[in-house]
């Protein structure tokens, strides 16, 4: 029975996609869960995998046509197709029973490797990224081919526009073949390497060659036999391209292998590109300044990492989208800080944890949000959408760059709960072990430059976001109160927001309200 090849679900309010290319013609052998033909949409783009094993019978829907989700593109027919694959190959893999054996190794020597090795191949694959997200970088394998694994060992790491993710070994035994070199991207599900599971030696004849090569390879970030440099625009593209009075070469590709994509052409068109047409301008964005040959010599290139492209991005666009406005106010910390002399001991005893700032401050921003509910919304084209929850994102920094892991329903917790969960992020973010959902749907931002020695900033919202909270650092400054100069510890709070959405008398009225709230915390626990 043949099996029908379909558009899935692409996300939510994403009804229709461009067929960027087909990987297979009709006649081809598939194995089941192979990629057949990648689509691409106003936001990603997504491979579409066999539903089954079998020969390609007809392919409905042409490169570069729109379809719609759950429309019919193509067709397997039963059977494992080894016939149109010798055809094809003219090898001498003819007793081959399974097409999928035939073209599962990604390896020079696909057939060679499960005998050398003394155990059968078990694929290292590219896990679920979290949501909307498709694809990742080849960061940093962590094994060579030959070495022993232990089961659940980290043997790659993964780089995704948010995150740094781990792929644990899914047997123990030997790294036989590594499919996928550093620098080079990939997509959900793509095979990344093979484990010889219970392997007693004999893949480790190849590593020095392998990782030559990854060597070069990788400050390019591209695989030399990749082919990325000759991947065509997809259509979609080639369009807003052609529109555009733009070439390939002008543009940034983020899809697979390089492509250049719709919304890299659009983001292009956006930074200006267009003006730099005219006088045989490249990629670079703005002209680099000339520089001394001996100052040349002294400098040094780094590629900007996924994670660091996509905080520059974000980070552009919220400037560019929201009438972004700070204000700002001063909190006597001495209330705070005596009832942490107070109980840390207790405290950390009970809970595990030590008492921080933090928690007091979300817990402060959460009362004054419940008062100043704009500050909690967001803008949704031409309407305001209220949020009658409180995920509090807490910005963490790492050596990877800026993160943000939401502490959901932070107005249920206790502030011991808070301080936990505020602790264990930042564990994890400084190991690469966030979970993508975890840094997704928050509706607050609370950013603490203090703990870099900061005395004040204008922080940028986390779109879509509609305010974030700037905390600073602790100084001891002389203070009238009670007409007496007095030395207190004073911090410089900061609250940006989106203008287009709060109103001037309600920022400030917010920021008071986290000022009263800290100055006496007694507010929080009587929730006044």
């Amino acid at each position: 029975m043949a099996s029908e090849i379909r558009v899935p679900n692409l996300g939510e309010s994403v009804t229709e996609a461009t067929i960027a290319q087909w990987y297979k013609k009709e006649g081809d052998a598939v194995s089941q869960d192979e990629p057949l033909v990648e689509l691409e949409t106003d936001k990603v783009t997504v491979e579409v995998p066999a539903p089954s094993a079998g020969t390609i019978s007809e392919i409905t829907v042409k490169e570069g046509e729109t379809v719609e989700v759950g429309a019919l593109l193509g067709q397997i027919g039963e059977g494992s197709g080894a016939g149109a694959k010798e055809k094809d190959t003219g090898s001498s893999e003819k007793s081959e029973p399974k097409a999928a054996e035939a073209e599962a190794p990604k390896s020079e020597e696909p057939a060679e490797a499960p005998a050398s090795s003394g155990g059968e191949g078990v694929d290292i694959k590219v896990p679920a990224l979290g949501e909307s997200v498709t694809e990742a970088t080849i960061g940093k394998w962590l094994k060579n081919e030959g070495d022993d694994v232990a089961a659940d060992e980290p043997l790659v790491e993964l780089e995704t526009d948010k995150v740094s993710v781990e792929v644990p070994a899914p047997a123990a035994g030997k790294l036989g073949s590594i499919a996928v070199k550093e620098g080079e991207t990939v997509e959900v599900g793509a095979v990344l390497g093979q484990v010889m599971a219970g392997a007693g030696g004999g893949a480790a004849s190849k590593p020095a060659e392998s990782k030559s090569s990854d060597k070069e390879s990788a400050p390019s970030g591209q695989s030399k036999s990749s082919g990325s440099s000759e991947m065509p625009p997809s259509p979609a593209a080639s369009k807003h391209l052609k529109e555009a009075n733009l070439s390939a070469d002008q543009v940034e590709g983020s899809g697979k292998r390089g492509q250049v994509l719709k919304e890299d052409v659009l983001s292009a068109i956006e930074k200006g590109l267009t003006d730099m047409q005219a006088s045989g301008g490249s990629k670079q964005q703005p002209q680099r300044a000339p520089v001394a040959a001996e100052d040349d010599a002294r400098e040094e290139r780094v590629k900007m990492t996924r994670l660091r492209r996509t905080i520059a991005r974000r980070l552009k666009d919220a400037q560019d989208t929201a009438a972004m406005l700070t204000t700002f106010n001063d909190v006597d910390m001495g209330a705070v800080m005596e009832l942490r002399k107070s109980y840390k001991d207790l405290f950390e005893k009970k809970h595990g944890v030590r008492l921080g700032f933090m928690g007091f401050f979300a817990k402060a921003v959460i009362q004054a949000l419940k008062e100043i509910p704009n500050v909690n919304a967001e803008i949704d084209g031409d309407e305001i959408v209220y949020k009658n929850f409180y995920h509090i994102g807490v910005a963490v920094g790492t050596d990877k760059g800026l993160v943000v892991p939401v502490v959901r329903d932070a107005d249920q917790l206790s502030i011991a709960d808070i301080e936990k969960t505020i602790n264990d992020f930042g564990k994890r973010a400084r190991d690469g072990k966030l979970k993508m959902e975890e840094m997704q749907g928050g509706t607050f931002t609370i950013s603490n430059g203090g703990v870099y020695g900061s005395l004040m900033s204008t922080p940028i919202l986390n779109a879509p976001q509609s305010g974030i909270l700037g905390m600073h650092r602790i100084d001891q400054r002389p203070m009238a109160v009670n007409g007496q100069v007095v030395i207190r510890p004073m911090m410089y709070l900061a609250l940006s927001y989106d203008h287009r959405i709060v109103d001037g008398k309600e920022a400030v009225t917010f920021l008071v309200r986290v000022k009263e709230a800290i100055e006496d915390p007694q507010r929080l626990v009587l929730d006044l």
